[in-house]
């Protein structure tokens, strides 16, 4: 059941992106949405090196930078209030400083999903992200995670890639238990075919899928998932990747397997995650 929706409010692509989503499904499932900006004055600070002398000059780029993420919060708070209202859906705002990441994990305590974009969630747009953004939140426990494209789309085909892990399983098992779009068409598919202990677990996947009233289609591929996830998904036409961790060797301090980081990486489909 869901019925508090969390938003990341990054960039104004992004922003737009992640407010129709989460309208879409408050919606659908009569729930209430938070939209939060968060940003931390000091990152603005990183200028590169400054020559000597030219203090001043690092001191207005820091201004300028101050400005522009103003004002690209204040758009994204005006235009997701407008949407909110227009659609009639109830929602508050919250705008956090400071250390985005501390922020966003204590609203999570009281949400049930969290939605934002693929990027652009702490700088909006206006300095470069810190590296593997999307992968330091769900690290720190900002789960289950929505991460939507620059474009709002209709989420009809779901690939859910599966391992077998317990991470895999229980990623699986968030998505068909908060059915956010139950009338989706899904796909369950696992990697290095050839491997019979693998292949057996898409019957019991599937059955399970059933269980709880979809009828998903079932694939195994051999190759190495890594780098084949994402060409997959695009010749299949998916609208959305469900993933978990699927990998033995662990990064960023034990929680994302390879795959799922390089997924993260590189994906400009929708990714659902909920390791």
């Amino acid at each position: 059941m869901i019925k508090r929706i969390l938003v990341g409010l990054g960039s104004l692509v992004y922003a737009h992106s992640a407010t129709a989503k989460a309208i879409e499904l408050a919606k659908s499932h009569d729930a209430e949405l938070t939209g939060v900006t968060l940003f931390d004055t000091g990152r603005l600070d990183h200028t590169g090196v400054v020559p000597i002398g030219a203090g001043h000059l690092a001191k207005e780029l820091k201004e300028s930078r101050l400005d522009d993420v103003s004002g690209v919060i204040a758009a994204a708070e005006v235009h997701f209030a407008m949407a909110c209202e227009k659609a009639g859906v109830t929602y508050r705002m919250r705008r956090e400083t400071g250390d985005p990441l501390a922020a966003l994990v204590s609203l999570t305590r009281y949400h049930d999903l969290v939605i934002c974009g693929l990027q652009s969630l702490f700088e909006h747009g206006v300095v470069d992200e810190p590296p593997d953004e999307l992968a330091m939140l769900v690290r720190e426990g900002v789960r289950p995670l929505l991460a939507v494209s620059d474009a709002d789309r209709p989420i009809n085909r779901v690939l859910i890639c599966y391992s077998g892990s317990m991470g895999s399983a229980k990623t699986m098992r968030r998505f068909i238990h908060l059915r956010l779009w139950p009338e989706a068409q899904l796909k369950i598919i696992t990697f290095n075919r050839g491997d019979q202990a693998r292949e057996a677990l898409l019957p019991a996947a599937a059955d399970y899928c059933r269980a709880h009233g979809f009828e998903p289609e079932t694939d195994s591929i051999a190759k190495h998932p890594k780098h084949e996830i994402l060409p997959y998904a695009e010749q299949w036409g998916a609208d959305l990747i469900v993933m978990g961790n699927s990998s033995k060797r662990l990064l960023l301090r034990r929680i994302l397997g390879e795959t799922a980081l390089h997924v993260m990486r590189n994906a400009e489909l929708p990714l659902f995650l909920a390791q």
